[in-house]
């Protein structure tokens, strides 16, 4: 990293960097001044640099405003002390995480002669040493007493004492429960227990808190999530008491949009309706070939309120959590599925924007109000798209038919704002979706394709839009916004994409001013191909995580200056707030956002970011159990997939019929010993010449499948020639069979190490059948 040339006197990033690493106490923008001799005049270019390090992944935030090498833990931290290895080792992870995807695992070292033993459940400050990507080693400095550690597990009754097998993939092991600590637990219940300290030999112990279920019950899939990831269900009595109290709003001075057939569009299976969509030809001359849209909004600030119980409440909860079986809202049902939901022949409250827009998508005005609405017709993304076909309305959608100039006009405002995100250059990436399928009973019956048809794009390209317009009132008044932002991938992350588009075929362009066209020129040269969907999917992994911010970024993934979320305040707090900030900006009232939260914007945007990050790490841990629970009377079976994810321990396959995930450990592949070619995504033996690549198609065997833990083992068949991409290479496909617990799905394989750690030779990583490590975390 040189130095910037235009000022020779000031440091270059490398040298920042430098003084991080060699000063492991605390490390701020102030400190790096003082230490560089920065004077007031170049602090901007200070703050300028700093962030172009933390956009690139150099460097991180760590607790208060220290600064730390990016993507790494601290010489010194606390760690909880997981589970023993079939080995013998203590695994740990640290109890904080700065970084997007799982945490390094901790290999902690003996304790010296004299120490008392450490066991799952402990938490240590310990000297942490770096041994590889995804692997340190822990040095206890001392044990720290604290809040034990909880498990969720199913309940086992033995002869003296019971068992807990854990639903965590982490824990290698089962825990034993004394009859003085099981409670009232049942053979077959789930509970959530404490593992008990001190415990070095042997099997870990717990204490049973409390049963929270059945684990053969449908809906404990769900119910291992939410408590997994902690999502608060029980609102409090004085929140209900609040949302029951709530009573329809009056005309009053709000704008009567009612006399227009305002409609929703959502999923088959949607309650709660937080947006409706208006669209016609736009009357004034000057836009010939131009439309007025209208996208009206819940007026939910109505009815939650700064710093009411159930302003508290949301902003606790940070947003909705959507599982197959249940929702967990972020408002009581009252309001959610109530008040706040734009059901049909109604009157509600909302907060909408006129948009007028040009023959090419491109706005030239809008303008925000308060009004009352009244949605005309409660419309499926299946109907409106069959209708738009000519394929006439489904049964549930029988009041479509006198809306059909209606929803032409939609469409028609729609091909316009395809333009402009064509023009823009906004990435589509073309990703398969799966949807899990309930009976009446909750119980999984298949696992479907999700159908992405243009009716959803007609609704997102409205919203987009509409958030736009949100996010630039909000700028031009200088009123708080909270901003979705989502940064350019640094350089940290598109050098490795670049070499492997490489391998491709597909040049990206150099340089460090990636622009999103680069990507979308990529995806449009793909599209159609046998690449398609890897290119889609290495695109998406080499993407920064969008967040909330009070301050401007831009959205590159959308390709737009400023953006902010607006239309769902029924299930995102950030909306609701965005809503209080456009009431005062526009004075549409006096419940706007008020003084405290204006205050805490940068704390909240940091809260709801991680909340959001919990609900989706839920949504994503049910979703592999449901869909492991469907697999699971199917082991044996055979199945066609594509490998998704390559490490040095081995291999990740995506099945195409379901997008089940589960694991090839290296040591099902056979004798040989396999070189990880991180660059290139592949594994290749070193004695064989075979090759596993990322993208190629392969036949395996379920080999595995555990529905307590969510995982799934495979095994690579080998019947003759390769069943990879069509690139004239062929890929020989080894069997053998895997066992042990807790292998599989998003885990790590349950063998010990191996030898010594991975060498490098060219570049590659050199992996034996025994090596371990972790899953790249998707974004």
């Amino acid at each position: 990293m040189p130095k910037d040339k235009s000022a020779p006197h000031l440091p270059s990033k490398e040298d920042i960097l430098d003084h991080i690493r060699n000063n492991p106490e605390r490390v701020g923008k102030r400190e790096i001044g003082r230490a560089f001799g920065i004077k007031a005049a170049d602090r901007v270019w200070l703050k300028k640099i700093l962030r172009e390090m933390k956009d690139e992944g150099l460097i991180d935030h760590g607790k208060g405003r220290r600064l730390e090498e990016g993507g790494q833990l601290p010489p010194v931290g606390i760690i909880e002390i997981m589970s023993i290895d079939s080995d013998g080792e203590l695994i740990g992870r640290p109890t904080v995480w700065h970084d997007v995807g799982d945490p390094p695992r901790v290999l902690m070292a003996p304790e010296r002669r004299g120490r008392p033993a450490i066991a799952p459940g402990d938490r240590v400050l310990a000297r942490l040493n770096k041994l590889d990507e995804t692997t340190y080693e822990g040095r206890t400095i001392r044990l720290i007493a604290g809040a034990p550690q909880e498990i969720i597990g199913v309940y086992r009754l033995g002869d003296r004492q019971g068992r807990i097998e854990s639903t965590d993939r982490r824990h290698k092991s089962e825990f034993l429960v004394s009859s003085a600590d099981s409670g009232d637990a049942q053979e077959g219940q789930l509970v959530l227990a404490d593992i008990l300290p001190g415990r070095r030999h042997g099997l870990p112990q717990a204490r049973i808190k409390k049963a929270i279920g059945t684990a053969d019950d449908p809906g404990a899939i769900s119910l291992i999530a939410i408590h997994a990831h902690d999502i608060p269900t029980v609102f409090p009595k004085d929140v209900l008491a609040q949302a029951e109290k709530a009573k329809p709003v009056s005309l009053g001075e709000r704008e009567d949009l009612r006399h227009l057939p305002l409609v929703t569009i959502d999923g088959a299976d949607a309650r709660d309706f937080d947006d409706a969509v208006f669209a016609e030809p736009d009357p004034d001359p000057a836009n010939a070939g131009g439309w007025h849209m209208i996208v009206a909004i819940a007026d939910v600030a109505h009815y939650v309120q700064a710093g009411d119980p159930l302003d508290r409440e949301a902003e606790k909860r940070g947003n909705s959590t959507y599982f197959p079986d249940r929702v967990v809202p972020m408002l009581p049902e009252a309001l959610s599925n109530g008040l706040c939901s734009l059901r049909p022949d109604e009157d509600h409250p909302c907060l909408a924007v006129h948009m007028w827009i040009d023959s090419m998508g491109q706005k030239r005005n809008h303008r925000f109000l308060r009004g009352i609405m009244r949605s005309k017709a409660r419309l499926t993304y299946e109907s409106v798209d069959a209708a738009h076909k000519g394929g006439g309305a489904s049964e549930t959608d029988s009041d479509i038919t006198p809306l059909a100039d209606h929803i032409a006009a939609l469409y028609g405002a729609f091909k316009a704002l395809a333009k402009a995100k064509k023009a823009r250059h906004a990435l589509d990436l073309d990703l398969p979706d799966f949807k899990i399928v309930l009976d009446d009973n909750a119980q999984i019956t298949g696992i479907e394709p999700r159908m992405r048809l243009d009716s959803h794009r007609l609704i997102e390209e409205f919203m987009i839009l509409a958030n736009v317009a949100a996010a630039e009132t909000l700028e031009e008044k200088k009123t708080p916004c909270m901003y979705r932002i989502h940064e350019p991938p640094g350089p940290a992350k598109v050098e490795p994409l670049r070499e492997f588009l490489d391998s491709l075929g597909y040049k990206l362009a150099a340089g460090a001013g990636i622009r999103p066209e680069h990507f979308s020129g990529i995806l449009t040269r793909a599209h159609g191909t046998e690449h398609m969907s890897l290119v889609s999917e290495i695109i998406l992994r080499s993407q920064s995580k969008a967040e909330y911010n009070p301050n401007n970024a831009g959205h590159f993934g959308l390709a737009l200056s400023r953006y902010a979320h607006f239309t769902s305040p029924i299930r995102r707090y950030s909306d609701l707030l965005v809503h209080r900030a456009l009431i005062d900006a526009q004075g549409l009232g006096k419940d706007g956002l008020g003084n405290e939260a204006t205050a805490r914007f940068a704390e909240i945007a940091e809260y709801i970011s991680k909340t959001e990050r919990r609900s989706e790490a839920a949504e994503r841990d049910a979703n592999d159990r449901y869909t492991v629970a469907y697999l699971a009377e199917k082991v044996g079976a055979k199945f066609y997939g594509r490998i998704n994810g390559v490490t040095h321990f081995g291999l990740f396959v995506t099945l195409k019929d379901t997008g089940a995930d589960g694991l090839v450990p290296i040591r099902s592949l056979g004798d040989d010993y396999y070189i990880h070619d991180e660059a290139r995504h592949c594994l290749r033996g070193r004695n064989s010449g075979e090759v596993f690549s990322m993208g190629d198609l392969v036949e395996v065997r379920l080999a595995e499948a555990n529905p307590v833990t969510g995982g799934m083992v495979f095994e690579i068949l080998r019947d003759g020639q390769s069943i990879g991409r069509s690139t004239g290479r062929t890929i020989k496909r080894a069997t053998g069979r895997s066992t042990g617990r807790g292998t599989g799905g998003k885990g790590k394989p349950s063998t010990g190490r191996g030898g010594k750690g991975p060498s490098k030779r060219n570049g590659a990583k050199q992996t034996g059948g025994k090596k371990r490590g972790k899953r790249p975390g998707r974004k």
